[in-house]
């Protein structure tokens, strides 16, 4: 494929808008068109200059991108993506991959009897610091993983809520809103979730959903991993306000997740990695060295990986199976908090009957 790689974004939010930011700054693609269900959005959209659609069919009758990326509305993902596959176009689907596991499989089974590329944005995997990490863990820098202690807490005002009112109904609480961002992390780092134990705070503002969950996460590995998410508490120990990811948070220096091995300990973001002098002894003297990494926008890296997964120089690195896979854990989570049991990812099935629906942010 010579050239720039032409990719369409579909859905102009503000993740939408984001990726054509990224792909009008980028020199090896092209932002191919825009398509947007809304009258503001195409407004917006075509002051960029570029040709814009009010729906998807419409953009393939008139136009054949080399990829797409669909920055539209979590419950939209199952029927967009599964006609994207049928035209066969290359798609990154922002996270989660779909409302269930349910739907996410249909996506995976429908792109893998396709053979057409499927990726789900869970773009924290592109970031330096999380590479630097992983590459840590594998080097066996802090030996077997034991165990991950992983701090989501921000507060969200109340405007917050008032400017879209589903975000108080049942179903759009932090398990299912937040969660599912952290757990993919945990999975990069630890491997496949063997079992959940989970329960959940109804919020305090009288909403439908909670405000405050804790899970336990048991590896396949035999690593166990501890949550904690609250969209009502006031703290500097989230992804989100300690990654330096997105300008849009006020940045702190303080770090959310610490992983522990059996060598040596790693906190993130900030790549500090403990240990003793001489061997594991804790009357030994213990330091901290920190780790280097790249710090390319972690957005920007995605969308250089998926122009080299279309021109089949790279696998996903988060596939559609990927997606489902982190969405399986997150809908086990809200199983568990529910019902207080804990809840064997393999027996999934069983607990079908359990509403488990989640939401994009």
């Amino acid at each position: 494929m010579a050239g720039k790689s032409r990719i369409a974004v579909v859905g102009f939010g503000l993740v939408g808008r984001r990726h054509a930011d990224v792909l009008r700054s980028s020199p090896n693609v092209e932002l191919a068109s825009v398509v947007e269900a809304s009258l503001e959005g195409r407004v917006a959209a075509k002051a960029l200059g570029i040709a814009v659609y009010s729906s998807l069919e419409q953009m393939f009758q008139n136009d054949r991108p080399d990829g797409v990326v669909l920055a539209t509305p979590t419950p939209l993902h199952i029927e967009q993506g599964l006609l994207c596959i049928r035209e066969g176009c290359p798609t990154l689907i922002e996270k989660p991959i779909s409302v269930t596991s349910r739907d996410a499989l249909k996506l995976t089974a429908a792109a893998e009897l396709a053979q057409v590329p499927l990726l789900v944005g869970h773009h924290r995997r592109h970031n330096g610091m999380v590479q630097a990490a992983k590459d840590a863990i594998m080097a066996g820098k802090i030996g077997d993983v034991r165990a991950v202690q992983t701090t989501c807490w921000f507060y969200k005002p109340d405007y917050y809520f008032e400017q879209a009112p589903w975000r108080t109904k049942k179903g759009a609480g932090p398990i299912s809103v937040n969660l599912v961002h952290d757990v993919d992390l945990l999975r990069h780092f630890c491997g496949e979730v063997g079992a959940v134990q989970a329960l959940s705070v109804p919020s305090r503002r009288g909403f439908e959903n909670e405000d405050l969950a804790s899970a336990i996460l048991t590896f396949a590995s035999g690593a166990v991993a501890t949550i904690s998410v609250s969209d009502s508490i006031v703290g500097p120990w989230s992804w989100e306000l300690t990654s330096r990811e997105n300008p849009a948070y006020p940045a702190t220096s303080e770090s959310c997740y610490l992983i522990g091995g059996s060598d040596g300990a790693l906190s993130l973001p900030d790549l500090r990695v403990w240990q003793h002098e001489g061997g594991p002894d804790w009357w030994s003297p213990i330091h901290a060295q920190t780790l280097t990494c790249q710090t390319e926008d972690p957005l920007v890296a995605q969308m250089h990986h998926f122009v080299r997964v279309i021109r089949g120089r790279e696998a996903p690195l988060v596939s559609g199976l990927e997606g489902l896979k982190s969405l399986e854990v997150v809908e086990a989570i809200a199983i568990s908090a529910q019902s207080g049991k804990s809840v064997v990812i393999a027996e999934m099935a069983e607990h079908s009957d359990v509403n488990t629906h989640t939401v994009a942010i």
